[in-house]
């Protein structure tokens, strides 16, 4: 297969398929889709983004000799942000090596504290943070205070995320930080200083 040529007519879900089940575990394959994601002009690095963000799911292991160069892309000025939501994607599936998670970390707490970043990233943002969290246990109450912070101008898709991720560390309850009434009460008081 040419992959160059796949990915420049890529443009549905069932040609990701394709390309995805064809790369498979194959180190080598995978290798050549990462020298088009880092080397590739703008749309070929976007839409080989694509292709990267599904692997990783499938088959984290590919990722792991490329997370500091993908890193890096995801930080290029005037990024395309398909570039930075498939990387994001890919980094909730993976170890992150003890050098990368404190940049990492600052670029999660970046996508979620944007209210112009759109919800994918913000969501996959939040899942990667509280990966490294289970680690650095700390990182969760600057998580949660930022999340807490970000409620009344979430979507409801970011707060379902932010309630799964705590309900994963078993701190929904009365007290937590996003419990269902004060989130309604805090989306409200938004709502009224909006009006």
């Amino acid at each position: 297969m040419e992959l160059e040529s796949e990915i420049k007519i890529l443009h549905s879900k069932s040609q990701v398929e394709k390309l995805i089940r064809w790369i498979g575990s194959d180190s080598k394959r995978f290798a050549q889709l990462m020298k088009l994601f880092l080397q590739g002009d703008q749309d070929i690095s976007r839409r080989s983004a694509w292709v990267v963000g599904h692997c990783c799911e499938r088959h984290p292991e590919l990722a792991q000799p490329w997370l500091k160069a993908m890193i890096k892309k995801m930080q290029e000025p005037d990024i395309h942000n398909a570039i930075q939501r498939n990387v994001v994607r890919a980094l909730q599936y993976v170890e992150i090596p003890k050098s990368l998670k404190g940049t990492v970390a600052n670029i999660c707490f970046n996508f979620i504290s944007d209210t112009k970043t759109a919800i994918a990233p913000q969501a996959f943002a939040m899942t990667v943070l509280a990966n490294i969290a289970r680690k650095e246990p700390d990182l969760l109450k600057e998580l949660r205070a930022l999340v807490h912070q970000m409620l009344p101008y979430g979507t409801p898709a970011f707060r379902a995320r932010a309630r799964k991720i705590f309900k994963d560390f078993d701190l929904c309850g009365e007290n937590n930080a996003i419990n269902k009434k004060e989130e309604d009460k805090l989306f409200h008081e938004w709502l009224m200083k909006k009006g």
